[in-house]
């Protein structure tokens, strides 16, 4: 199993690397590959020391899978390169995940519906998994009419200039900016640019990604995205609203038998979700599970998870290992 990480020297690529060893994925030959400006670096996986290459070089050597977290306008050049090769590409940024012709995949959800065809899979937005991942038992059952989201993600969704600027406020040091403002002490409703209909590119995909991931379009999504001043983990304040009516007790087992998914729900504890304890954990965290009481049939969550593991890494590589698991590469 020949396994290429395009990225591999960034935030993200880091955190595929230390997932495939976790998980013991069966790699028997690793590329690691980043742009020109990095090839010759060397990075360690497994103890062994690997010198990073460049995006020719490892469509050349012609891998079986391409796990890419190297951005929008590299995967839009080289995945379909890759692919040409017969190449596997499990892509993490947002440039395949609204093509129609590309699956969008959340393993414990959609992932049956992969192929050996599907040469390029889209891997959601970070944000986009955690939500689904708790909505995806209760709209089974309970069919969502309306979905409300306020996101409070972490510094580290934009990348390592971010945690920089963070860690610099804190230190009192001046340096470069990664957001037009301070992020320490603050909360930035910008994530993401904004479109011309006064949304974020993060709030519209918020809105349209479940809809493909749950190949449904009769429920809506609406999102407000917000930058705060953690390091890590996104949290978010989900109001759904369904056509059938639930019992509390019933939404706290379904989630608790959800694999992938930790009910943590006991107010005379203070037992409630933070990215704290979500920090390198692979589960998606749901709590503040409550009526909401001013219309029927709804409900109000909070749900968190590590924006760089489940939100990206662990979910690109789970899709992988179906791949493997059930001979589609």
């Amino acid at each position: 199993m020949k396994v290429a990480v395009v990225g591999a020297t960034g935030m993200v690529g880091e955190v595929m690397l230390k997932v495939l060893e976790e998980r013991n994925f069966p790699v028997t030959e690793l590329l690691l590959v980043a742009s020109e400006r990095s090839v010759g670096k060397k990075l360690t996986y497994k103890n062994n020391e690997y010198t990073v290459i460049g995006l020719a070089d490892a469509v050349a050597a012609k891998p079986q899978i391409a796990i890419f977290s190297a951005g929008g306008d590299t995967s839009v050049e080289w995945a379909p390169k890759f692919a040409e090769v017969g190449t596997t590409v499990v892509d993490n940024s947002s440039a395949w995940r609204m093509d129609p012709t590309k699956k969008l995949v959340v393993p414990e959800i959609n992932a049956s519906e992969l192929t050996k065809e599907d040469k390029i899979i889209a891997n959601p937005n970070c944000s986009t998994i955690q939500m689904v991942m708790a909505l995806a038992p209760l709209h089974e059952k309970y069919k969502m009419k309306r979905v409300i989201v306020s996101t409070y993600q972490s510094v580290s969704g934009t990348g390592v200039k971010a945690v920089k600027q963070l860690e610099n406020e804190i230190a009192g040091i001046d340096g470069e900016m990664a957001y037009p403002y301070p992020i320490g002490r603050n909360a930035l409703p910008h994530c993401d640019v904004f479109l011309e209909n006064g949304y974020t590119k993060e709030e519209m995909k918020l809105a349209r990604e479940p809809q493909k991931i749950f190949n449904d379009r009769t429920f809506s999504v609406s999102a407000t995205a917000v930058r705060i001043p953690t390091a890590g983990g996104h949290s978010e304040s989900v109001n759904v609203e369904f056509e059938n009516d639930f019992d509390l007790a019933d939404v706290r087992k379904m989630l608790h038998e959800t694999p992938g998914v930790v009910v943590q729900d006991n107010t005379d504890t203070n037992t409630y979700p933070m990215p704290i304890y979500a920090h390198d954990k692979d589960e998606v965290f749901v709590g503040r599970i409550r009526r909401d009481e001013t219309q029927p049939n709804t409900l109000n969550m909070w749900i968190v998870a590590d924006n760089l593991r489940k939100g990206a890494a662990t979910n690109t590589i789970q899709i992988a290992e179906y791949l493997v698991e059930n001979d589609l590469v």
